[in-house]
């Protein structure tokens, strides 16, 4: 089995083939990365995106959680995450009350 490769310069990608779209991942990342997209010909109506790719934080939580290997976070050899911010806890919490959708009107905090 070939070893995956990371895409250049990307913290965190998802294989959508593999994924069901069961929103676990966009529950487990405290950075607010991760967000379900609208997706038609999707089973579930919606798909996984990486929404906010400059906020990874590296921990992982997304590619643990995953029960279908879905999703995938870059080496820390390989790449440098940022820090958990406040604005990124803050689209973390707007994702989370929306279910697992980033709100159409959510403005970055400054």
């Amino acid at each position: 089995m070939a070893v995956m490769k990371a895409p250049e310069n990307t913290p965190v990608w998802v294989d959508t083939s593999r994924c069901k779209a069961c929103d676990i991942c966009v529950d487990a990342c405290p950075a607010g990365v991760l967000s379900m997209q609208q997706e038609p010909t999707s089973t579930l109506g919606a798909m996984i995106s990486v929404i906010a790719p400059e906020s990874c934080i590296g921990c992982n939580e997304c590619e643990l959680s995953c029960p279908d290997f879905a999703i995938y976070v870059a080496d820390r050899k390989e790449f440098k995450f940022a820090k958990l911010t406040k604005e990124a806890k803050a689209r973390q919490e707007a994702i989370a009350k929306n279910g697992f959708r980033l709100p159409e009107d959510y403005k970055e905090a400054n």
